[in-house]
């Protein structure tokens, strides 16, 4: 093992319960020789909490921590986050990506609340988590001392895990065991899968790597429609029913499911330089970012809507790459969050094998004019006035080509 560098008290981990973290949690203690705070966060995961809670204590853990922050992490990070409607590359719905700074922000609080002077995760260092991880503790506690297990240990292979935990007893799932064909992450707004089986980008996901939706072909051959209502640019409501920021994602999360909705197949630039082949199940997140573009179609400004879309690539790369609690990421929720203000009334869509399509929309606040856009007779808009406005805009085009 690699010698510890410097003295550690106690450690706060971000514990799953999985092989790694249970590794890393006994390899903590035997190798800083310190005490361990485990905090595992429920985001909508499926796990087991109580399960979980057991094997920490079972471990020799004292201090064990594990809280629902499902309400949290849907109304503080998933809805600002899709105000800005964004999308990492134009396709990713960054669900591990926005997960990352509430973990972290919780593990800095509880390191405060019980006298940790250090934090650990379970990230490798090939990829992104490992700088969410530690951007967020860094900008939260600028003197917090940080562990990254995978980046100082030599247990580099799941062998040799394994047999690590083995020989400290500790219990092993059997399906871990085998090489597990791939790996999987998932939260509340999505399942995501990689490595393994997966990493030959050429090669089409079989379909064991779904866990969360039908495949479009097995999904009704019958069209499904949902109503999703929108007040100052988030959902708060489903068919009517107003519902909490996590059941209704809960409940579009089943509709989608249901239908085929949210499949990616994705080749990715990481932060850290190399491109991965992700796989993932956004259902519900889906229906989420089609609908609030239906409700901005009609009620924001052609100039605030463009501005947005603008700044969108920029948001996208900042939660992506970890930059959660920057300055810039902040300066920019507050102009999307100013633009939200009347981005308010219903979206009807329509869920068909695999498909989320926006067929009806409409607001209190709406800026659609009937009188404006129809072919019909009207005294609305003069439709002579269009030619001034085009020489205009010609002025400069007509000059360039007089001077050949």
């Amino acid at each position: 093992m690699t010698a510890p560098r410097g003295n550690v008290r106690k450690v706060v981990l971000a514990y799953s319960g999985g092989l790694d973290t249970s590794v890393i949690l006994k390899w903590l203690m035997e190798t800083y020789h310190c005490e361990v705070v485990t905090f595992t966060a429920d985001l909508g995961q499926g796990a087991e909490l109580e399960t979980v809670r057991k094997k920490a204590a079972m471990l020799g853990i004292k201090e064990v921590v594990v809280e629902d922050l499902r309400e949290t992490f849907v109304r503080d990070y998933v809805f600002p986050m899709f105000r800005a409607n964004a999308l990492y590359e134009g396709l990713y719905l960054l669900g591990t990506s926005i997960a990352r700074p509430l973990i972290a922000k919780r593990q800095i609080e509880i390191a405060a609340a019980t006298g940790a002077d250090a934090v650990a995760h379970g990230a490798t260092g090939k990829g992104n988590d490992q700088v969410r991880f530690e951007l967020t503790y860094y900008a939260l506690n600028p003197k917090i001392r940080v562990i990254a297990p995978w980046r100082e240990w030599d247990l580099t292979s799941r062998t040799a895990l394994l047999e690590y935990a083995e020989k400290h007893q500790i219990p092993v799932p059997k399906d871990k065991r085998g090489e597990a064909p791939f790996s999987q992450d998932a939260n509340l707004l999505h399942t995501s899968s990689e490595g393994k089986m997966l990493e030959d980008p050429w090669v089409e996901p079989d379909e064991i790597v779904y866990s969360r939706s039908v495949s479009p072909e097995d999904a009704p051959d019958k069209a499904t429609y949902v109503e999703v209502g929108f007040e100052r640019g988030d959902a708060v409501s489903v068919d009517g029913v107003v519902l909490s920021p996590a059941k209704l994602l809960e409940r579009l999360n089943s509709l989608g499911g249901a239908n085929g909705v949210g499949r990616l197949d994705l080749v990715e630039n990481r932060f850290v330089g190399m491109k991965s082949r992700g796989v993932y199940e956004t259902p519900g997140g889906t229906i989420l970012y089609m609908a609030h573009r239906g409700i901005e179609s009609i009620c924001l400004d052609r100039g605030a809507a463009h501005l947005k879309d603008e700044l969108m690539p920029r948001y996208a790369e900042l939660v992506y790459y970890g930059f959660w609690f920057s300055p810039e990421r902040e300066m920019l929720q507050a102009a999307i969050d100013r633009s939200q203000e009347k981005v308010a009334g219903t979206v009807r869509l329509k869920l068909y094998k695999g498909s989320c399509t926006v067929v009806g929309r409409k607001s209190p606040y709406s800026l659609y004019d009937q009188s404006l856009v129809t072919f019909e007779e009207g005294s609305a808009y003069n439709q002579a006035d269009a030619e001034g406005f085009i020489k205009l805009n010609a002025l400069r085009l007509r000059t360039l080509k007089r001077r050949g």
